[in-house]
């Protein structure tokens, strides 16, 4: 790698990673091109990036932002994960693809400022998404106006039940 590719480099990984939610550091040393691929293929298809760098490239593109307090994770074989919509799709797609894998070891991460260890990795793939967070906040604003109605019409309905029952009782008594 000459000069300007790296000075180009340095630049889409700078770019690339202060527009991101969270980035997710790991290694996939010793696992077969073939598991690597469907890695490859699981993150593009919940619009995550993923990519090897090199550490030296990466540790020089990350000086001076906020995710300089990760650049100690920056050892060995290095692939980071991140999205640039959702903080949580990329811990998702990395728990779910480390189980059972003992050759794919996640490093740690950065999210909001704060580096992560390989355990808060875990503890945000268990957050729900985005689009799950969405449909929770949804249902809750359909709750309200329909538990509002059905409270209406509680009243007229048991009204018209005691009407019913006084009205079935005159009859019977006539």
């Amino acid at each position: 790698m000459n000069r300007t590719e790296k000075e180009q480099a340095i630049e889409e990984i700078r770019n690339d990673l202060a527009q991101a939610k969270s980035v997710i550091l790991a290694s996939h040393m010793g696992i077969d091109v073939n598991t690597v691929n469907d890695l490859r293929k699981k993150f593009r298809d919940n619009g995550v990036h993923y990519k090897v760098v090199k550490n030296t490239l990466a540790k020089i593109a990350i000086k001076g932002t906020g995710l300089e307090v990760i650049s100690d994770l920056f050892v060995g074989p290095t692939a980071i994960a991140y999205s640039f919509d959702d903080a949580v799709i990329p811990a998702k797609v990395v728990k779910d693809f480390s189980k059972g894998k003992d050759k794919f070891i996640v490093r740690g991460g950065y999210l909001s400022g704060q580096a992560l260890t390989s355990s808060d990795v875990v503890r945000l793939a268990e957050l729900p998404s985005k689009d799950e967070l969405r449909s929770q906040v949804l249902g809750l604003m359909q709750a309200v106006p329909s538990k509002f109605l059905r409270t209406l019409n509680a009243a007229p309905s048991q009204f018209l039940s005691v009407l019913t029952a006084q009205k079935q009782k005159l009859e019977e008594a006539a």
